[in-house]
């Protein structure tokens, strides 16, 4: 690359299958990287040691268990319904015996109901909807058109069925904001992989984006496959949710 980056940005500028917008896309990754580096990681930093270990585990227990009902809708879209009633399960049970969700209790063992993950995203896959475009937006990170569009439903089925509190701004800000903080400190090892990965750190995130969601989608078909590594990492399987 010449020292003011001129074979860089014509590379990045060349058409990319499935990412049209590439030029566009990494132009935004490099500025969420700024961000990320002045704001985000230091927030998130001070999130993961200003509070105890406890804290930070219910707190993310808690809105996984507020996904439950999104999970349990896909589910039954893609007509498995062992796979949906064990997620009624374990929203039943993390609700009850779990305070509100703040315990994973479900998954312990005597009951064995792990969190299974599940959305409008993957529903639209599991019926070869296409990615679409490939995205980088900000506050949102990699995405496609097809899973943007899933992202807002299942952000929206909560708060447009059950309303209060859950439909205001201020619940919305809040838990979006625990939800980014919780999820920059679960993955910052693999963050951090990526961006140190050889090459173009953007094109390595997009491919492991985009790998991960095809795996994730296969998965849901009854083809579970090795799953994306991260960079210098072997893969590891890909969990098969029921067939049913």
């Amino acid at each position: 690359m010449a020292e003011d980056g001129t074979i860089d940005v014509l590379a990045r500028s060349q058409p990319v299958p499935g990412d049209p917008l590439a030029a566009l896309n990494a132009q935004s990754y490099e500025v969420v990287q700024k961000v990320d580096g002045a704001f985000v990681a230091p927030a998130a930093n001070i999130y993961k040691h200003g509070l105890p270990a406890p804290v930070r585990d219910g707190l993310h227990n808690v809105l996984q268990n507020l996904d439950e009902p999104i999970v349990f809708v896909n589910f039954l879209l893609q007509f498995k319904l062992v796979s949906a009633l064990k997620t009624a399960g374990r929203f039943a049970i993390n609700s009850t015996m779990g305070l509100g969700g703040l315990a994973d209790v479900a998954k312990r063992k005597g009951i064995g109901l792990p969190w299974r993950p599940n959305g409008f995203g993957d529903t639209f896959g599991y019926y070869g909807i296409k990615p679409g475009a490939y995205l980088f937006l900000p506050l949102i990170g990699p995405t496609t058109v097809r899973d943007l569009v899933g992202w807002g439903l299942d952000r929206s089925l909560v708060p447009f069925t059950a309303g209060k509190p859950f439909g205001t701004r201020l619940y919305g800000l809040g838990a979006g904001t625990v939800r980014s903080l919780d999820y920059r400190i679960r993955f910052d090892d693999t963050l951090e992989k990526l961006h140190d990965a050889p090459g173009d750190p953007y094109a390595a995130e997009r491919a492991y984006y985009l790998e991960m969601r095809q795996a994730e989608i296969d998965a849901l078909r009854g083809h579970p496959h090795a799953s994306l590594p991260v960079p210098g990492e072997p893969a590891k399987p890909t969990e098969m949710p029921d067939k049913k």
